[in-house]
C-alpha cells in the first residue's frame, strides 16, 4: 500500500501537511474524485473492512465504494501522513431505527491544534470538507447542513433535504471494529438492506450531485433537480463510465434485477399516491 499512490488516485501529486489545510485537501479531493457505489453488493461480491482489500479495489482498480471503504482507505491516508485520526462509529438515520443502526456507517474523527473535526467521504452526497465538531448550521458548496448534539455521547448531522438519508448520529470514541464487521456483513446480505434491493452510485461534481438510484439518474445543481430514467444495459455501463468514471462494463448483467427493482418501486409509489 503505497500512500502516494492514493493521494495520486484523488488528483494530489504532493503530500499535504498534517494540517487543517491539508486535512482540507485531501477531503475534497477524495469526495470529487472518487464515486461512492455498491456494484460489489449488487454483483454478490464480498465486500470486506481490511484495508489491502480496499486499497486494491479503489486505488489499484479506480472503483468506488461504500463508507467502510471510502473513509477506510482515507483514514488509512490520513495516519501515513501524520495526522491524529480514529475510526469512529456512525449511525445512518438512529433517529428512526435507534441503535439498531450503530456501525451501520464509518466516520473518521480528526484531531487538530483547531479543535476536534469529523471526516467523513463515505456519506455519498454529505459535506465535502470535514467539519469541525461543534454545533449549528453550515452552508457549504450549495447545500444546507446542520451539526448538533444529540446527548452527551452521540452528535446528529442533519443532510441537506435535496439528498438521500436525512441524517446519521456519530460519537468521537474509538469504534468497536467488531461492531463494524457485523453491520458491514448484514448491509451486503440482509435482503431487507437498501444496498440488497438498489443499485446506488453517488459523485460529487464541481457544481453539485450526481445520483444514480436503480434506473433514474438525479442531477442536482443550484438551479434545480432533474431525473433521468436510464434506457437501457448500454445506457447504464455507459452512464457509469461518462458521469461516474467507473468503468464496469460487467454490469450489465445486473439489468435485470435493475429493472425489475425500478418496476415494483414504480409501482409501490403509484399505490400510496
Amino acid at each position: 500500500m503505497n500512500v502516494d499512490a492514493y493521494l495520486d488516485r484523488i488528483g494530489l501529486h504532493a503530500r499535504p501537511p498534517a494540517t487543517l489545510a491539508g486535512l482540507t485537501a485531501i477531503h475534497r479531493a477524495h469526495s470529487l474524485a472518487i464515486p461512492y457505489e455498491n456494484l460489489d453488493v449488487q454483483f454478490g461480491r464480498l465486500v470486506t473492512i481490511e484495508r489491502p482489500a480496499i486499497y486494491e479495489k479503489i486505488v489499484a482498480k479506480k472503483r468506488g465504494g461504500w463508507c467502510y471503504e471510502m473513509n477506510g482507505i482515507m483514514g488509512w491516508a490520513l495516519g501515513e501522513l501524520g495526522f491524529n485520526v480514529t475510526r469512529a462509529t456512525g449511525s445512518v438515520m438512529r433517529e428512526a431505527s435507534g441503535d439498531f443502526s450503530n456501525g451501520n456507517h464509518l466516520v473518521l474523527r480528526v484531531e487538530l491544534p483547531e479543535g476536534l473535526y469529523l471526516a467523513d467521504v463515505g456519506f455519498g452526497d454529505g459535506p465535502r470538507n470535514p467539519i469541525r465538531v461543534v454545533p449549528g448550521a453550515f452552508h457549504a458548496d450549495g447545500f444546507d447542513f446542520s451539526l448538533r448534539r444529540v446527548d452527551d455521547r452521540w452528535w446528529r448531522l442533519n443532510n441537506d433535504p435535496r439528498g438521500g438519508a436525512p441524517s446519521f448520529d456519530f460519537n468521537l470514541d474509538a469504534a468497536d471494529e467488531s461492531l463494524l464487521a457485523e453491520k458491514c456483513d448484514f448491509l451486503q446480505t440482509a435482503p431487507s438492506s437498501p444496498f440488497v434491493q438498489n443499485l446506488v452510485v453517488q459523485r460529487h461534481v464541481p457544481h453539485g450531485l450526481e445520483i444514480l438510484r436503480g434506473r433514474t439518474l438525479r442531477t442536482i445543481r443550484a438551479d434545480g433537480i432533474s431525473d433521468r430514467v436510464i434506457a437501457d444495459a448500454d445506457d447504464l455501463v455507459k452512464t457509469l463510465k461518462t458521469v461516474f468514471a467507473l468503468d464496469v462494463p460487467e454490469v450489465a448483467v445486473l439489468w435485470p434485477k435493475i429493472v425489475a427493482r425500478h418496476e415494483e418501486v414504480m409501482a409501490q409509489k403509484a399505490a400510496n399516491a
